[in-house]
């Protein structure tokens, strides 16, 4: 198994976006943080995504095989060139995601990896949690909370992910642990890059809106907006999470505007849903630091400066990496499910009690 103190942990994230597979390697002992290593970037090409969009929303009963074996090889070549590893966190991708119904879905097999990697990988990071009552993400928290004694925060702060559905934790660095009480809160706040770079597809075949730009000279439908605030997620308490198609909604709502007042009124609904869930923390945090993709939309972040009292940055202006920030939380629960520790907690899933999760695939090796 996985040798004591500091190891070398490679993380692999392949989000909702559907963009392609981020590989990063941290240094740690699964509760500290002690370096940073490199990084890389394996695209999807247009028809790996066409194929994973096609299965999004299937289960593990129909067939998606297909799929699965675009995700073992997109993260296999991704995860090839990294040396000195000790163990890896897949995340697989998420096809369908239905906590208190049908559960959760990644698909990939953790043991393919690790039979053609020849280390220990982690993999299947949700389902105990899900099966155990909790919502199973978001699931980076705990490594939020590392970031905060990292980045040496001394009063609460909150990480917002932007990707293809947005999330938050709030994280009070005061907290001597993870698991204390009063030390996280996490759910997902609503939709964030996923409808903004569908439309962007379907309408001019370009992956997203770069830099939010289209949307900058759109005017936003303040009707629309109000009318997906009502939606009874947002009165739901929290821990909470959402799938990545939740909200047809708004983007059957949108379907009749041009594209820029489209873009606009999407990326407004993103402000307002990160706003709702800033509200909804124990204190307002007293500085916002968001990662993911939509953390270079300019549109969504002035919007966020605008309506939030407190200071709005991406991670780089506390020096880390935000295209690699959840690839490296699955490095960092890799080794804490190696070494049984809780991953997730009442407060940032609903699951009962703090509580690890996963599996642990040892590469075969063959008898002489």
């Amino acid at each position: 198994m996985l040798q004591a103190g500091v190891v070398t942990a490679l993380g692999t994230m392949s989000g909702t976006s559907l963009d392609g597979v981020d590989a990063a390697v941290l240094q740690t002992d699964g509760a500290r943080i002690y370096g940073f290593g490199p990084s890389d970037y394996r695209a999807y090409t247009t028809k790996e995504q066409a194929v994973l969009q096609a299965h999004l929303g299937l289960w593990q009963d129909d067939d998606c095989v297909q799929a699965a074996k675009i995700v073992e090889n997109a993260h296999g070549a991704a995860m090839q060139p990294f040396e000195g590893v000790d163990i890896a966190g897949f995340h697989g991708q998420t096809l369908a995601h239905d906590p208190g119904g049908r559960g959760t879905h990644q698909c990939g097999d953790g043991q393919r990896l690790a039979d053609a990697l020849g280390y220990l990988v982690a993999w299947d990071f949700r389902t105990a949690d899900v099966a155990a009552g909790g919502q199973g993400a978001p699931l980076a928290p705990f490594y939020h909370f590392a970031l905060a004694k990292w980045i040496k925060a001394d009063a609460p702060v909150a990480f917002v992910n932007l990707g293809g559905v947005g999330n938050i934790t709030w994280v009070d660095p005061r907290c001597e642990d993870a698991t204390d009480p009063d030390a996280l809160l996490a759910f997902d706040t609503g939709p964030a890059n996923a409808p903004m770079n569908d439309l962007m597809q379907a309408r001019r075949d370009l992956s997203y809106d770069a830099d939010g730009a289209l949307a900058a000279f759109g005017r936003v439908d303040a009707a629309i907006v109000t009318d997906f605030m009502a939606h009874p997620y947002f009165a739901d308490p929290a821990p909470k999470s959402l799938d990545r198609d939740a909200f047809h909604g708004l983007t059957k709502a949108v379907a009749g505007l041009d594209d820029a007042d489209a873009l606009a009124t999407l990326a407004q609904a993103v402000v307002q849903s990160v706003a709702h869930a800033c509200a909804a923390c124990p204190t307002m945090p007293g500085r916002l630091l968001v990662t993911g993709g939509g953390r270079h939309n300019k549109t969504v972040m002035s919007g966020l400066a605008d309506i939030l009292a407190c200071d709005v940055s991406p991670v780089e202006a506390v020096d880390l990496d935000g295209d690699m920030l959840e690839a490296q939380a699955f490095a960092y629960l890799a080794v804490r499910v190696a070494r049984g520790l809780p991953i997730s907690s009442p407060k940032t899933t609903g699951v009962p009690r703090p509580m690890t999760g996963g599996k642990i695939a040892q590469p075969f090796k063959a008898t002489p």
